[in-house]
């Protein structure tokens, strides 16, 4: 199967999956399918599926991010040492862990094609980690509180883990309990990632899309965060 039979066959068994859908029909331009494809990923709720989807899926799922184009951690250069500052696609950063800015339900974005990166990082990685994420919280016995974190395998990303954090949301003027909620996010998958000897993990700016954490402030506490992470490490 090439890239376009595949994601032909995805939307065709995604479409079979919900009655509402089934008459739907597959557009031919191959932007619009990969719009289609990727809301039908979004809305899917967590459940399994079928070997055949999943290789399917996965083989496509990979030579996307191949396509975009993969950035080694090896080949950037640090702000200071053992830090990093970079921009772009965290779904195509090959470190051993990224980490998710999730909301309390863990299995991501459910509005198909949204911009946020819990949406991204959901669709790009597969079907898979919403259903892991929603076994996690089923186990858990309630949603995740704000400020701490989960792992999971990556499924399909270059990097080897996710970590789900779940940041303070803004509804007006900042506090110190909203500036020690977002602390304790980057602080928590730190603490995590050194649990399960992760050596490198990729921070997105948690809160600061749709949670509307200010970014100036959102900024000054993670790199203080972590610097005070690695100082008690050493």
């Amino acid at each position: 199967m090439n890239q376009s039979e595949r994601r032909q066959f995805l939307i065709r068994e995604l479409l079979r999956e919900n009655r509402d859908y089934q008459d739907l029909s597959i557009p031919k331009a191959s932007e619009e399918q990969q719009s289609l494809l990727r809301g039908l990923l979004n809305i899917r709720p967590p459940k399994s599926c079928n070997d055949t989807f999943l290789q399917i899926q996965d083989a496509y799922l990979l030579e996307r991010t191949k396509s975009k184009g993969i950035t080694k951690l090896s080949s950037l250069k640090p702000m200071l040492p053992g830090l990093y500052l970079w921009q772009g696609d965290i779904t195509t950063l090959q470190c051993d862990g990224i980490v998710n800015a999730a909301n309390s339900g863990l299995t991501g974005c459910y509005v198909p094609n949204h911009r946020c990166i819990d949406n991204c990082i959901h669709t790009f990685a597969g079907v898979e980690l919403r259903l892991a994420c929603a076994e996690l919280i089923k186990e858990q016995g309630y949603p995740e509180p704000t400020g701490q974190a989960k792992i999971t395998s990556a499924y399909n990303l270059p990097c080897k883990y996710i970590l789900h954090t779940v940041g303070p949301i803004i509804r007006g003027a900042l506090t110190k309990a909203d500036c020690d909620s977002l602390s304790s996010c980057y602080r928590s998958c730190l603490e995590l990632a050194a649990k399960h000897n992760l050596e490198s993990i990729a921070f997105c700016c948690i809160s600061t899309g749709e949670f509307h954490f200010p970014y100036d402030k959102a900024a000054e506490i993670a790199i203080q965060t972590v610097k005070e992470f690695m100082l008690k490490k050493n």
